[in-house]
């Protein structure tokens, strides 16, 4: 197992999120200590990713060129990384309005690895492509890898087929020069050192990777539609609190009083359309 990853790095240690933890004795500190110290590391992660922001432009465009075209957006990662990319497209669909399949998740060891972890599925350098075909990938859709290290096989497996595919591709890690950089089209590194946990990734590296991703798919939808000034009128009113949140913004966007709003959402189901059908009566 570990002969996979040293086919992508000679040494573990040249990783920096391998790298020890600047913070020692941590089982004898207070948790007011911990708390203070955890944050202290946390808020560093933000100017990690303003180091990367136009390496993250160009993927942003990148995805918005295939997806203006009718493409899919595709993350696949590992662990936390994987769990991140779900999480991020489960979300699409009742923020933006966007059809489900539009933006997929894959994870390595499938659904079960969201809440469990599945030994060895990560080392697969096969797997990730078999996963990705079975959504019938083409190269009208684009592929993000999401890696921590930059060197998990399975993403990078995934990425080198693609390419061999025609299928563009993006990916987001948090080590310099890394290999999933190397087999991307469009990499993004945001290097953010050692963890407060020594190699504990879900930390300052799952942080970035969550950043890095709520500004790729808010760009993203914004550009493709999906937001009105700064509303998203095209979320999914799937509880009494959004449709609460859409009379608000019906209200605010036009001249509307709360009871108007209610019945326009009511008929419209929709925030765009009872705005619209406001402005044309």
């Amino acid at each position: 197992m570990a002969s996979l990853w040293l086919e992508c790095f000679e040494l573990v240690e040249m990783l920096s999120t391998e790298s020890s933890s600047n913070h020692t004795d941590l089982e004898n500190r207070s948790i007011s200590e911990l708390v203070n110290l955890i944050n202290l590391e946390d808020k560093s992660v933000a100017f990690s990713v303003e180091k990367e922001l136009y390496s993250i432009s160009l993927l942003a465009n990148a995805i918005l060129e295939k997806m203006q075209l009718g493409g899919r957006l595709f993350y696949i990662g590992a662990g936390t990384s994987g769990r991140l990319g779900i999480l991020d497209a489960s979300e699409c669909p009742p923020t933006f309005g966007v059809e489900h399949g539009r933006v997929i998740g894959i994870i390595a060891g499938g659904d079960t690895a969201i809440r469990k972890a599945v030994e060895g599925a990560e080392d697969d350098k096969l797997q990730g492509i078999i996963d990705l075909k079975k959504h019938k990938i083409s190269p009208s859709d684009f592929v993000v890898g999401i890696a921590a290290s930059g060197a998990t096989p399975y993403v990078l497996g995934a990425l080198n087929d693609c390419r061999e595919l025609g299928i563009s591709t993006g990916s987001i890690c948090c080590n310099s020069n890394s290999p999933i950089s190397a087999s991307s089209n469009y990499p993004v590194e945001v290097v953010v050192g050692p963890e407060f946990i020594s190699g504990s990734t879900r930390l300052k590296a799952g942080t970035a990777q969550k950043m890095v991703l709520n500004i790729l798919t808010t760009s993203v939808m914004i550009k493709l539609g999906k937001v009105q000034g700064n509303k998203m009128v095209d979320m999914q009113l799937s509880n009494a609190k959004l449709v609460e949140r859409g009379i608000r913004m019906i209200m605010e966007s036009t001249n509307a009083k709360e009871e108007q709003a209610r019945s326009l959402l009511t008929k419209y189901q929709n925030v765009r359309k009872a705005i619209e059908a406001y402005g044309n009566q």
